[in-house]
């Protein structure tokens, strides 16, 4: 099932014999700014800060943000909105990947779902973006912070237990004296406050931790039981443990460093002995004195830790370590070199050439003789028509201008991206999207201006005679509304794929039956950025996306940049006159 709402608009191509004229009406008159914020939330489970109860949503209208707290039985991927209501009755759109089944999702706000509503919504993420649709679009953020307090007391206990809920283990220290073959659990939810124990030792008298013990554990956003494993010390065996308990009781006396360095940080992660904190350092191959990581950037959790080190020079040589009291653990016998800075080719879209003349003229975004970094979806709108996507020039500037238009039997979207259109299939596109790319930016900066139009085209209008046929247009519902563009940055470690003897860092088909389109979700997708526009900017105005990395331990292959005057392209729907002006894309490194 694909949602549609982060699928990005393409050019799809055409197949006929003549191409009809337009019947776009020009209005000169502006749009008026209806503004659409999310004015009440509640979902299934939410509570307070400390689980006691139920709180209301924190909305932020400045941020467009609304935050909530949820109780330890609710799952994440999986939780149900019971209220969201909405100003200016604006239709709401899930982002990709957030509607567990988008068809089913109510388009306006409510007080309570109906009974044919489908409000599951995944949260895994602990965010999820919805686009709030007037005139205009606006971009709320619901962010969830599971509450779960674990507490885990003891007979003689020397500070706070270790819980490690990744690997289910717990670790408590007790005084020298306190005879480990007599401990008493007075506190055991290591699970949660609502995780169930099977045989709950609070109350059943003396245990024999002289060895480990295990517990059935089922934490209450479950319905499969955890095993876990308890290990008490006493205070002068930290750090000195032996193997008679297995590989756990191994891991408490190691630390190890490994580091990944990007641009301008690394992390730096490796094992530690449970209770301690590990004071991790850095400093340029070469140099005498080292830097210590402020403690509030290094994260311990259980015999793990995880610290980011910031303000590195790209391109340099570093080593890192790692010290508890006076054990050091090094990564001096090997430098790690930063990542440099790359940019785009032809980023201020100032290299162009054309094939053809009159109204065939193909515009290609490269140098005549030169090699294709962008690439267009003119390849197959000229097969029956102009190019949409050209270059103009306007007071020494030359950029990428980017037109929706509706040629013979499709709605077609003005478009550049990163990559190269392969062919044309039938009257649709195949394209490989990406290029080469190893640095890691934070930020994508570029100039645009942009007219919207009236969305006039939905999808739903080709004719089973033409040879294709796809049902009524998820979209529908936006028709009559303000077309947006869509601008967006995406960076991944796709693993190629091989079409027609093109190797292909990421396959786009836009034929129905054969259906491949960008995905936000690709378990991938190491880092993202995008905008969106549905109001007229008349004027060059630069606009800077910020790049957000969802995994910071993995070096991106490629990098997808796609431009396009109207967002929901790929679905054929947007308004026949929308243009997108493009130029100047530059990537920041902060």
């Amino acid at each position: 099932m694909t949602r549609p709402h982060y699928i990005y608009s393409l050019t799809t191509t055409l197949l006929a014999s003549l191409l009809l004229a337009s019947c776009a009406i020009k209005d000169d008159i502006p749009y008026p700014i209806v503004e659409a914020a999310i004015t009440a939330f509640q979902v299934q489970g939410q509570c307070d800060k400390d689980d006691n109860g139920f709180a209301r949503a924190t909305i932020n209208d400045e941020d467009a943000t609304v935050d909530i707290f949820v109780s330890d039985t609710v799952s994440l991927d999986r939780v149900r909105i019971l209220q969201m209501k909405v100003s200016n009755d604006a239709t709401i759109i899930p982002d990709e990947g957030v509607s567990l089944n988008p068809n089913l999702f109510p388009s306006k706000g409510f007080d309570s779902p109906a009974s044919t509503d489908n409000t599951w919504i995944d949260l895994s993420q602990q965010s999820a973006t919805f686009t709030l649709h007037t005139y205009q679009d606006y971009v709320w953020r619901v962010r969830v912070k599971q509450v779960i307090i674990r507490e885990v007391e003891i007979s003689g206990q020397v500070g706070d237990a270790v819980i490690d809920p990744q690997n289910c283990n717990i670790v408590v220290y007790v005084k020298a004296e306190q005879d480990l073959k007599n401990i008493t659990i007075t506190k055991f939810k290591p699970a949660g406050q609502h995780g169930i124990v099977k045989q709950d030792p609070v109350g059943a008298g003396p245990m024999d931790f002289s060895h480990k013990q295990t517990f059935d554990i089922t934490p209450g956003n479950a319905t499969k039981s955890e095993t876990w494993q308890m290990f008490v010390y006493q205070t002068d065996q930290q750090g000195d443990t032996t193997d008679q308990q297995g590989q756990e009781t191994d891991q408490q006396g190691q630390t190890t460093a490994e580091a990944f360095v990007r641009g301008n940080n690394a992390t730096v992660s490796g094992n530690c002995p449970s209770g301690s904190i590990p004071v991790v350092e850095y400093r340029r191959a070469g140099d005498d004195e080292w830097t210590q990581v402020p403690q509030d950037q290094v994260v311990v959790n259980g015999s793990t830790y995880t610290a980011e080190v910031t303000g590195l020079t790209p391109g340099g040589s570093y080593e890192f370590r790692t010290r508890i009291g006076d054990e050091v653990t090094s990564t001096e016998s090997e430098s790690y070199i930063t990542t440099a800075p790359q940019q785009l080719e032809n980023s201020s879209f100032d290299e162009w050439h054309t094939e053809g003349s009159g109204t065939k003229t193909l515009y290609l975004p490269w140098a005549k003789g030169g090699e294709c970094y962008w690439d267009t979806g003119n390849h197959g709108a000229t097969t029956v028509g102009a190019s949409n996507s050209t270059y103009e020039e306007e007071g020494g500037r030359r950029y990428a201008n980017l037109q929706s238009k509706y040629i013979v039997i499709k709605f077609a979207a003005g478009n550049i991206f990163t990559g190269e259109y392969i062919e044309t299939d039938g009257t649709n596109g195949v394209l490989s999207f990406g290029r080469p790319f190893t640095a890691f930016p934070t930020k994508m900066r570029f100039d645009y201006k942009y007219r919207t139009s009236t969305i006039n085209r939905t999808g739903g209008e080709w004719k089973k005679e033409w040879g294709e046929y796809i049902t009524r247009s998820l979209y529908e519902g936006l028709k009559g509304q303000p077309d947006s563009c869509s601008v967006y940055i995406a960076l991944g470690d796709w693993e190629p794929v091989m079409y027609k003897g093109i190797e292909c860092p990421y396959l786009i088909r836009t034929r129905p039956t054969a259906l491949h389109l960008f995905d936000i979700n690709d378990p991938h997708l190491i880092a993202f950025g995008q905008m969106t526009q549905g109001r007229d900017v008349s004027t060059w105005t630069t606009e800077t996306i910020n790049i957000n990395y969802r995994v910071r331990n993995r070096q991106p292959k490629y990098i997808i940049v796609v431009a396009s005057s109207s967002k929901y392209g790929d679905y054929f729907t947007g308004g026949e006159d929308s243009r997108l002006q493009i130029d100047n894309i530059e990537l920041l490194y902060d």
